[in-house]
């Protein structure tokens, strides 16, 4: 219950955050955005309708389709979420900065809205609109949560160009950009881990190495060579990025032939890392 209440004051402040890009730095600035709320821009330019109600109607209909694909507890979290960042849009639509430097404005705009995306994203909500395009392509398809966020927001802000011009589009896609880069910050934490994966004639010695010498676990499989059929134990582990450089020296020191693979890993559960009843 204490965990369910957190999470909806992250959202509470996720929403609030991302109103504040739109309001402060977004429109003052005839600056696009993405997604639903950059079609919401768009219209208030055209025609001025207000963003928090055209927001809060389109989003309604995309978390119809959204209810087929996320979970409960997501569709409750984005209802929250989506309600309220349509009520900040409302109150904070008077609310500005003094600031004529474009490219600033252009910065701190992808900051807040990253920040306040990323919130709501990390406690396992979303902001509806292409947020849950990007939860449906990073189930089914595997892409990043960010990145299929940025693409689908691109498209909208490309849209835009013939209302806000070239200038003004090339500053959107920046905010978009920087917001893509805070929120993967947000999302993925200041300590993203790295999965290894070591082919090595050495193996028990380097498993050994890595328990006596960085205290981590050390998974083996079994495994051969597709043309010699030659049997191999192939070693898993999953480190910290600070940790990359010693564990290649620990491999190179040992076998300096062995086959190394490097992946970065968005969310790791268990012993030495986070408990998965607390993520």
């Amino acid at each position: 219950m204490k965990k369910r209440v957190v999470d909806i004051f992250i959202i509470l402040l996720g929403a609030f955050l991302f109103a504040l890009a739109v309001n402060i730095f977004v429109i003052p600035n005839e600056l696009g955005e993405g997604g639903v709320v950059g079609i919401t821009i768009i219209l208030y330019y055209l025609f001025q309708w207000s963003p928090g109600l055209v927001s809060l109607l389109l989003n309604s209909c995309l978390l119809i389709v959204g209810y087929k694909f996320l979970s409960k507890l997501t569709i409750i979290y984005t209802i929250i979420a989506v309600i309220f960042h349509s009520l900040f849009l409302h109150l904070t639509k008077s609310w500005s900065i003094d600031s004529g430097e474009m490219m600033v404005n252009a910065i701190f705009g992808g900051v807040f809205a990253g920040v306040g995306i990323g919130l709501i994203i990390r406690v396992g909500g979303t902001t509806a609109g292409t947020t849950i395009l990007a939860r449906i392509t990073n189930k089914y398809l595997g892409w990043s949560i960010s990145y299929g966020l940025l693409f689908f927001d691109l498209i909208v802000a490309f849209s835009s160009y013939f209302i806000i011009g070239a200038e003004r589009l090339m500053m959107t896609i920046i905010m978009l950009y920087v917001g893509t880069k805070v929120m993967e910050f947000i999302i993925e934490g200041v300590n993203p881990k790295k999965a290894v994966t070591i082919i090595s004639d050495a193996p028990d010695e380097i498993a050994k190495q890595v328990n006596e010498l960085m205290d981590r676990g050390v998974t083996v499989y079994s495994g051969h060579g597709y043309y010699t059929k030659t049997p191999k134990e192939i070693l898993y582990i999953v480190i910290s990025k600070q940790e990359v450089v010693k564990l290649k020296k620990i491999v190179k020191s040992t076998d300096a032939d062995a086959f190394i693979a490097i992946h970065d890993v968005r969310d790791v559960f268990g012993e030495g890392f986070i408990d998965i009843l607390k993520a």
